[in-house]
């Protein structure tokens, strides 16, 4: 594969890594089992338990896990034919896909915050 198709399978394969990460961490419809790891991870009794739950709980620790399952799907690497290659994919692909996810993450941020200024905004107005 040229460099150029590998930059470009890096760049897309991020995407889904990022997009499972941040909804399995995050969203709504994963709060109760999120709740119920976040608890886990707090009470277990063995520094396993503790550890195992909290990898549910956090988008970066968790998108590892998520890139290892896309690189046994896909068979991704990066740079180098063998081995290595799936090293370098590994890392890489974990990479893009936090940056992906802390660009989503400022981009929800602000829009929370213009949501709250219109609000706001509004109330005075009506007020």
């Amino acid at each position: 594969m040229s460099l150029t198709a590998q930059i470009v399978w890096l760049f897309v394969l991020a995407i889904p890594i990022a997009c499972i990460a941040w909804t399995i961490t995050h969203e709504e419809i994963f709060r109760e089992p999120r709740e119920y790891c976040v608890r886990c991870s707090r009470e277990g009794k063995t520094a396993l338990k503790r550890k195992f739950f909290y990898l549910f709980t956090c988008e970066y620790c968790f998108s590892h896990y998520v890139t290892i399952f896309i690189l046994v799907l896909s068979g991704f690497k990066l740079l180098l034919p063998d081995w290595r290659g799936y090293i370098l994919s590994g890392f890489s692909l974990v990479w893009i896909a936090n940056v992906y996810m802390s660009l989503y993450n400022l981009v929800r941020i602000d829009l929370k915050k213009e949501k709250l200024q219109a609000k706001k905004e509004e109330q005075e107005l009506e007020g």
